[in-house]
């Protein structure tokens, strides 16, 4: 049975890289809203014998969560041999735990609905800070694909002499495989937060460091002040303008604005949510990941 990728708005390009790399089809979904907002849609290809990939991005989940469900839902009523998720961003791995007694932990009620919705799973660095594995919460197959890789290459093209820093102790692994990729050292800042957009940094002495160049690495860049917190010690403490890597690029509200304004020279990110500085590309990563999903299910059916 053939496998097929079908694109939820703003997944095209990344839609189309899987296809390529897998010489596999193109399933065409129309999604739009009714004047009261629900969704309508409708399978413009049959997905009837098809391992169906829904390729979906899952930043601002809420807006997309419904209609991704009612496509699966839709593909399997259909006729699709299986029907799997590439969503290059997984949204909802923030909230892991319960911190204050009523709390929903919305990781887990949302990754018990799309464990019920899909077949298998394929993402990129999921924000796994309490947790090891997506199967602890995912009980469909499931793979997280790293970005190390990719940005460590663009670091090694793109900056002499770079100082890989991750930007509070959450970004530690991220700038430990980093900067191992990139053949360069690597120092952890540590954040203070008092409130969602209201953060502090604190930094080693950097003195041994003098000379290289910062590059700000984390998973998130997402209300952006963390990091424009760190661009701006660096700056007072002497380095050149840093440039800002994340895997993912939320950007939240204004948060493009405040790196730049913060001195960043460069703000990069993966194409996992299509924008402007999505210039690292994961898909062929994603796309190998995927086979061996698809190759799973073919084995089960």
């Amino acid at each position: 049975m053939s496998a097929s990728f079908c694109a939820f708005p703003g997944n095209e390009d990344f839609a189309r890289r899987l296809r390529v790399g897998l010489a596999a089809g193109a399933t065409r979904l129309q999604w739009r809203r009714f004047p009261d907002g629900e969704s309508y849609l409708r399978f413009e290809d049959s997905p009837a014998g098809l391992h169906l990939a829904i390729v979906c991005s899952l930043n601002e989940p809420d807006s997309k969560a419904q209609a991704l469900l009612f496509a699966a839902a839709t593909a399997r009523e259909l006729g699709a041999a299986s029907v799997g998720l590439v969503a290059p961003y997984l949204g909802y791995m923030r909230q892991d735990k319960r911190f204050r007694d009523g709390e929903a932990v919305t990781s887990a009620l949302f990754a018990a609905q799309l464990s019920a919705a899909f077949d298998w799973l394929v993402t990129v660095d999921a924000h796994l800070h309490r947790r090891r594995l997506l199967a602890e919460i995912y009980s469909i197959p499931s793979s997280d694909v790293s970005a190390a890789a990719g940005i460590s290459q663009w670091i090694r093209a793109n900056v002499e002499r770079p100082l890989v820093v991750g930007p509070d102790s959450e970004s530690e692994r991220w700038a430990a495989a980093v900067a191992g990729g990139a053949g360069a050292p690597h120092i952890t800042l540590r954040k203070v937060r008092s409130g969602d957009r209201e953060v502090r940094i604190e930094a080693p002495d950097l003195t041994a460091w003098r000379g290289r160049t910062p590059v700000l690495v984390d998973d998130i860049i997402s209300t952006g002040r963390t990091m424009a917190a760190a661009v701006r010690l660096l700056a007072a403490a002497g380095f050149a303008a840093p440039a800002c890597v994340g895997v993912h690029g939320v950007f939240a509200g204004d948060a493009l604005e405040v790196l730049r304004a913060a001195g960043a020279s460069r703000i990069v990110t993966s194409n996992s949510i299509a924008q402007q500085t999505g210039t690292i590309d994961v898909s062929a990563s994603v796309a190998q990941a995927v086979e061996v999903m698809l190759s799973h299910v073919r084995s089960e059916k």
